[in-house]
């Protein structure tokens, strides 16, 4: 083997990538830390740790996340062989064996030639050898200080402050109206226009909702201007009226007054197919955000394409640094991989490390990466990562609003099954143009 990378990370993300590149003959040296150091989340010694749960969610191709199983599957990839035979049940989702999958992501990679694992921490980023950087959402105080050397001040997060997302066909436009506050700009906004009862209800509801504890080493310091909505409940009756309900400039066409408060949702993508509640960053449990959210006017039948939350977690505002073949912008020989490129979930890092991967097998010679077609769950999530608002980046579950729509009108039983074919068949093709 004449080409060598080095992989910072030996989480799936890390793992995934070594994968890809030696299947492509390519040698790796890939860095964990472990045993001598661990994050405060890892206690395991073995590669691909999984550490929040054992669940990689939906195994349904007419789910977003079991879509970019499959896609994944088609493309070979490590964590889904290693995941596939050491399941255990779970119904429809795909759980495995923690310490069985980790053997055998970890044997199956020690069987591949040209792979040299170093248990030490890597600590800094080489700028003239090809590098992955898969670290993950606890990265080191080390790598994430000469990671925003590289990227700039401002570049890399250590928190991130989510607000939940729901299907645009999931709202009641007949109990929302469209403007902008003031009537400035153009009307993009969806308002939840709600009277004096139903905000009173609400608040009462956000006060009294379970809330995901904290982990141990977790200690977010909330920005003023960033609250999690039940901290601003918390100060007062009247403190949301002041912030993300606040509904002054807006008028209700039906009523033709100010309402008395409004819960504003903005596109998150061109095609307008999925909203997000602006300024309701949230610490409430899932099944909490379903029953409050719900309450609102126009979200009773919400489906939530991502769920608030507010937790530790290391990632790079990825529209303003990354090219789509991951690359750091002005440092070709650098990718990124996994979480830190601004995805969310095990599977969705799995994905970008296989992606990686790939991408640099083709760039140490020279070649341009196809990109991953726009219709597949995996460059729908790509896309997300280079078009985003920088301004108002936030990490992303896969899901089906980051696709393009279908054509014509499909049933909304049979949407999933016809986003999955499309899908399967663009990823097949390019497939074989990446191919090993």
């Amino acid at each position: 083997m004449k080409d060598h990378v080095i992989i910072i990370g030996g989480g799936l993300a890390g793992c995934e990538a070594a994968w890809q590149l030696l299947r492509r003959e390519t040698a790796v040296t890939l860095y964990e830390m472990k045993p001598g150091k661990y994050s405060p989340a890892h206690r395991s010694p073995l590669l691909a740790e999984l550490v929040c749960s054992n669940s990689l969610r939906s195994n349904s191709v007419e789910d977003a996340p079991g879509l970019l199983k499959e896609e994944l599957r088609l493309l070979g990839s490590l964590i889904m062989k290693a995941a596939d035979e050491n399941t255990v049940p779970a119904g429809k989702a795909l759980a495995v064996d923690r310490l069985l999958f980790s053997e055998a992501v970890e044997n199956k990679l020690a069987a591949m030639e040209g792979l040299n694992i170093a248990r030490q921490e890597g600590k800094e980023i080489p700028g003239d050898s090809w590098t992955i950087i898969a670290s993950g959402p606890l990265t080191s105080d080390s790598l994430s200080a000469g990671l925003e050397a590289l990227l700039g001040r401002g570049h890399l997060s250590f928190y991130d402050a989510i607000s939940p997302i729901v299907d645009a066909g999931s709202i009641d436009h007949g109990k929302v109206f469209r403007a902008s506050r003031y009537g400035r700009g153009s009307a993009d906004y969806l308002n939840c226009p709600l009277d004096r009862e139903q905000y009173e209800n609400f608040w009462n509801a956000v006060r009294g909702a379970r809330e995901t504890p904290l982990l141990d080493f977790e200690d977010p310091k909330f920005f003023e201007s960033c609250l999690p909505i039940e901290v601003m409940a918390a100060r007062g009756r009247d403190t949301l009226l002041h912030g993300p309900m606040k509904p002054v400039g807006l008028v209700d066409p039906a009523t033709g007054r100010q309402p008395y408060a409004v819960v504003q949702l903005r596109p998150e993508n061109r095609e307008m197919t999925f909203y997000n509640m602006v300024g309701f960053q949230t610490k409430l449990a899932r099944p909490e955000q379903e029953r409050v959210m719900r309450m609102i006017p126009g979200l009773e039948k919400a489906e939530f394409l991502r769920y608030g939350s507010i937790h530790r977690n290391t990632f790079v505002n990825a529209p303003a640094v990354l090219l789509d073949t991951l690359q750091i912008k002005g440092q070709p020989k650098v990718l990124l991989a996994g979480q830190i490129t601004g995805v969310e979930g095990y599977v969705e890092s799995t994905a970008m490390g296989l992606l990686a991967g790939i991408n640099i097998s083709f760039l140490v010679h020279g070649r341009v990466p196809p990109r991953p077609p726009r219709e597949t769950a995996l460059g729908s999530l790509v896309e997300y990562l280079v078009s985003a608002d920088p301004a108002r980046f936030q990490p992303m579950n896969v899901n089906f609003g980051l696709l393009p729509p279908l054509p014509g009108k499909v049933p909304r039983r049979l949407r999933g099954q016809a986003r999955a074919d499309r899908a399967l068949a663009a990823i097949r093709e390019w497939a074989e143009l990446v191919r090993p």
